[in-house]
């Protein structure tokens, strides 16, 4: 039965190096700007949304034309400097989001069909194992450890 293929790329490796080196710029020039949060710490947190984002967008439109309102115990320059973060990042997150997704849909087609092979390929060696084929021994010895059932 031959197996169905749904992808068939090769990427050559200059435009995986040149991504990469992107990608670590990309990252060197943002690292003096991000925090890393623990998973306890992210659980702590009020989350903005699709629906808090405008909101709070719409609050510091009422912020810099109505300040009388800003209570005295709210840091106003912080809230600012907060939600310009947030605006800034926000389409790079999108950007990073919808990459993620497509590199990780293709890397798993990809792995799905290299996994069917490589099984195809042992259950070959396996059956010319049980049949007393001797150059078969050393690779089926080797492989199926890998595919023991525990």
């Amino acid at each position: 039965m031959a197996q169905e293929n749904q992808i068939s790329i090769v990427i050559p490796e200059d435009i995986i190096t040149s991504i990469m080196t992107k990608l670590q710029e990309c990252r060197q020039e943002l690292t003096p700007y991000l925090q890393a949060l623990t998973a306890s710490d992210r659980s702590g947190l009020f989350k903005m949304g699709d629906k808090s984002l405008p909101t709070v967008q719409k609050i510091k439109s009422y912020v810099e034309t109505n300040p009388e309102f800003v209570p005295a115990y709210m840091d106003n320059a912080e809230f600012l400097k907060d939600e310009a973060v947030v605006s800034q990042l926000t389409p790079i997150a999108n950007l990073l989001e919808q990459l993620f997704s497509d590199v990780d849909d293709t890397r798993l087609l990809a792995g799905s069909e290299a996994l069917q092979a490589a099984l195809l390929y042992y259950g070959q060696v396996n059956e010319a194992n049980k049949k007393g084929v001797n150059s078969a021994k050393p690779i089926y010895e080797d492989l199926k450890q890998r595919f023991s059932r525990k």
